[in-house]
Protein backbone atom coordinates (compact mmCIF):
# COMPACT_ATOMS: atom_id res chain seq x y z
CA UNK A 1 0.00 0.00 0.00
CA UNK A 2 1.31 3.41 -0.93
CA UNK A 3 1.80 6.08 1.70
CA UNK A 4 1.33 8.86 -0.86
CA UNK A 5 -1.89 10.65 0.07
CA UNK A 6 -1.35 13.75 -2.05
CA UNK A 7 -3.41 12.46 -4.95
CA UNK A 8 -0.59 13.19 -7.41
CA UNK A 9 -1.44 10.03 -9.35
CA UNK A 10 -4.98 11.32 -9.81
CA UNK A 11 -3.86 14.50 -11.60
CA UNK A 12 -5.20 14.78 -15.12
CA UNK A 13 -3.72 16.72 -18.00
CA UNK A 14 -5.59 17.67 -21.16
CA UNK A 15 -5.57 14.98 -23.82
CA UNK A 16 -2.32 14.91 -25.75
CA UNK A 17 -0.39 17.26 -23.50
CA UNK A 18 2.45 16.26 -21.23
CA UNK A 19 2.86 19.56 -19.46
CA UNK A 20 6.00 18.69 -17.59
CA UNK A 21 6.61 20.53 -14.36
CA UNK A 22 4.54 23.51 -13.33
CA UNK A 23 6.52 26.71 -13.71
CA UNK A 24 6.61 27.34 -9.94
CA UNK A 25 9.75 29.06 -8.68
CA UNK A 26 11.95 27.89 -11.55
CA UNK A 27 9.39 29.02 -14.14
CA UNK A 28 9.18 32.42 -12.53
CA UNK A 29 12.96 32.64 -12.67
CA UNK A 30 12.62 32.10 -16.42
CA UNK A 31 10.24 35.06 -16.49
CA UNK A 32 13.05 37.31 -15.28
CA UNK A 33 15.19 35.98 -18.15
CA UNK A 34 12.41 37.01 -20.56
CA UNK A 35 12.59 40.52 -19.14
CA UNK A 36 16.41 40.52 -19.29
CA UNK A 37 16.44 39.42 -22.93
CA UNK A 38 13.80 42.03 -23.76
CA UNK A 39 15.82 44.77 -22.04
CA UNK A 40 18.92 43.72 -24.00
CA UNK A 41 16.97 43.93 -27.29
CA UNK A 42 15.64 47.39 -26.36
CA UNK A 43 19.16 48.57 -25.52
CA UNK A 44 20.72 47.23 -28.74
CA UNK A 45 17.83 48.46 -30.90
CA UNK A 46 17.83 51.97 -29.47
CA UNK A 47 21.65 52.22 -29.62
CA UNK A 48 21.62 51.12 -33.25
CA UNK A 49 18.91 53.68 -34.06
CA UNK A 50 20.96 56.39 -32.35
CA UNK A 51 23.93 55.36 -34.52
CA UNK A 52 21.78 55.33 -37.67
CA UNK A 53 20.45 58.82 -37.03
CA UNK A 54 23.95 60.14 -36.31
CA UNK A 55 25.66 58.50 -39.30
CA UNK A 56 22.89 58.38 -41.90
CA UNK A 57 20.92 61.52 -41.02
CA UNK A 58 22.47 63.40 -43.91
CA UNK A 59 20.83 61.02 -46.41
CA UNK A 60 23.89 58.87 -46.99
CA UNK A 61 23.74 55.15 -47.68
CA UNK A 62 26.32 52.62 -46.52
CA UNK A 63 26.47 49.44 -48.62
CA UNK A 64 27.10 46.36 -46.46
CA UNK A 65 26.68 43.61 -49.06
CA UNK A 66 26.38 45.56 -52.28
CA UNK A 67 22.76 46.49 -52.90
CA UNK A 68 21.52 43.37 -51.11
CA UNK A 69 22.08 44.73 -47.57
CA UNK A 70 22.65 48.42 -46.96
CA UNK A 71 22.21 50.98 -44.21
CA UNK A 72 19.81 53.77 -45.15
CA UNK A 73 17.77 55.87 -42.74
CA UNK A 74 13.98 56.13 -43.03
CA UNK A 75 11.24 57.03 -40.57
CA UNK A 76 8.33 54.62 -40.81
CA UNK A 77 4.90 55.79 -39.63
CA UNK A 78 3.28 52.48 -40.60
CA UNK A 79 3.71 48.79 -39.94
CA UNK A 80 5.80 46.33 -41.93
CA UNK A 81 6.37 47.48 -45.50
CA UNK A 82 4.94 50.91 -44.44
CA UNK A 83 1.39 49.53 -44.42
CA UNK A 84 -1.22 51.66 -42.67
CA UNK A 85 0.80 54.86 -42.40
CA UNK A 86 -2.32 56.84 -41.42
CA UNK A 87 -2.98 54.55 -38.41
CA UNK A 88 0.23 55.08 -36.41
CA UNK A 89 -1.67 55.46 -33.12
CA UNK A 90 -3.34 52.06 -33.66
CA UNK A 91 0.11 50.46 -33.99
CA UNK A 92 1.10 52.06 -30.67
CA UNK A 93 -1.96 50.51 -28.99
CA UNK A 94 -1.32 47.12 -30.62
CA UNK A 95 2.34 47.17 -29.53
CA UNK A 96 1.26 47.95 -25.96
CA UNK A 97 -1.38 45.21 -25.92
CA UNK A 98 1.09 42.77 -27.48
CA UNK A 99 3.74 43.55 -24.87
CA UNK A 100 1.23 43.03 -22.04
CA UNK A 101 0.08 39.73 -23.56
CA UNK A 102 3.66 38.47 -23.90
CA UNK A 103 4.43 39.41 -20.28
CA UNK A 104 1.29 37.63 -19.06
CA UNK A 105 2.15 34.51 -21.07
CA UNK A 106 5.83 34.62 -20.11
CA UNK A 107 4.97 34.44 -16.39
CA UNK A 108 3.68 30.91 -17.02
CA UNK A 109 6.50 29.62 -19.23
CA UNK A 110 8.72 26.77 -18.04
CA UNK A 111 10.74 26.16 -21.21
CA UNK A 112 14.09 27.81 -21.93
CA UNK A 113 13.38 27.89 -25.68
CA UNK A 114 10.06 29.64 -25.17
CA UNK A 115 11.76 32.00 -22.71
CA UNK A 116 14.24 33.14 -25.36
CA UNK A 117 11.56 33.46 -28.05
CA UNK A 118 9.26 35.51 -25.83
CA UNK A 119 12.14 37.72 -24.70
CA UNK A 120 12.98 38.51 -28.31
CA UNK A 121 9.36 39.31 -29.17
CA UNK A 122 8.81 41.36 -26.03
CA UNK A 123 11.98 43.39 -26.63
CA UNK A 124 10.94 44.13 -30.20
CA UNK A 125 7.40 45.09 -29.19
CA UNK A 126 8.55 47.34 -26.34
CA UNK A 127 11.12 49.20 -28.45
CA UNK A 128 8.57 49.73 -31.24
CA UNK A 129 6.10 50.98 -28.63
CA UNK A 130 8.76 53.39 -27.35
CA UNK A 131 9.30 54.73 -30.85
CA UNK A 132 5.54 55.21 -31.33
CA UNK A 133 5.18 57.00 -28.00
CA UNK A 134 8.28 59.17 -27.82
CA UNK A 135 9.54 59.95 -31.32
CA UNK A 136 8.44 62.70 -33.69
CA UNK A 137 5.90 63.78 -34.80
CA UNK A 138 4.35 63.29 -31.33
CA UNK A 139 3.08 61.06 -28.56
CA UNK A 140 1.32 57.97 -29.90
CA UNK A 141 2.12 58.98 -33.48
CA UNK A 142 5.88 58.57 -33.50
CA UNK A 143 7.67 57.07 -36.45
CA UNK A 144 9.85 53.98 -36.11
CA UNK A 145 13.49 54.43 -37.12
CA UNK A 146 14.38 51.89 -39.82
CA UNK A 147 17.83 51.66 -41.32
CA UNK A 148 18.66 48.10 -42.48
CA UNK A 149 17.76 47.90 -46.16
CA UNK A 150 17.15 44.46 -47.66
CA UNK A 151 17.53 44.97 -51.40
CA UNK A 152 14.46 46.74 -52.73
CA UNK A 153 12.11 44.72 -50.51
CA UNK A 154 11.97 46.61 -47.23
CA UNK A 155 13.91 48.53 -44.61
CA UNK A 156 13.86 47.37 -40.99
CA UNK A 157 15.73 47.56 -37.70
CA UNK A 158 17.09 45.38 -34.90
CA UNK A 159 13.66 45.10 -33.24
CA UNK A 160 12.23 43.66 -36.46
CA UNK A 161 14.99 41.05 -36.53
CA UNK A 162 14.27 40.13 -32.89
CA UNK A 163 10.52 39.80 -33.49
CA UNK A 164 11.11 37.69 -36.61
CA UNK A 165 13.64 35.45 -34.82
CA UNK A 166 11.27 35.01 -31.86
CA UNK A 167 8.38 34.10 -34.16
CA UNK A 168 10.51 31.58 -36.05
CA UNK A 169 11.64 30.08 -32.72
CA UNK A 170 8.01 29.68 -31.63
CA UNK A 171 7.19 27.91 -34.90
CA UNK A 172 10.18 25.57 -34.51
CA UNK A 173 9.35 24.85 -30.85
CA UNK A 174 5.74 24.15 -31.79
CA UNK A 175 6.71 21.78 -34.62
CA UNK A 176 9.17 20.05 -32.27
CA UNK A 177 6.32 19.55 -29.82
CA UNK A 178 7.91 21.55 -27.01
CA UNK A 179 5.19 22.93 -24.74
CA UNK A 180 5.51 26.45 -23.32
CA UNK A 181 5.39 25.09 -19.76
CA UNK A 182 8.17 22.63 -20.54
CA UNK A 183 7.97 19.02 -21.58
CA UNK A 184 6.62 17.77 -24.85
CA UNK A 185 3.20 17.61 -26.43
CA UNK A 186 2.29 13.93 -26.85
CA UNK A 187 0.72 12.50 -29.96
CA UNK A 188 -1.86 10.00 -28.67
CA UNK A 189 -3.07 8.87 -32.14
Amino acid sequence: MSSDTTGADDAQTPAGLDEGPEPGASGHRLFWWVLGIAAFIVLIDQASKWWAEAELGDGSTIPVIGDLIRFVLVYNPGAAFSIGTEYTWIFAILAGVGAIAVVWFAWRVGSVGWTIALGLILGGAVTHLGDRLFRDPGFGRGHVVDFIGYGNWFIGNVADIAIFAGAVMILVLTFMGIAPKGGRVRDDD
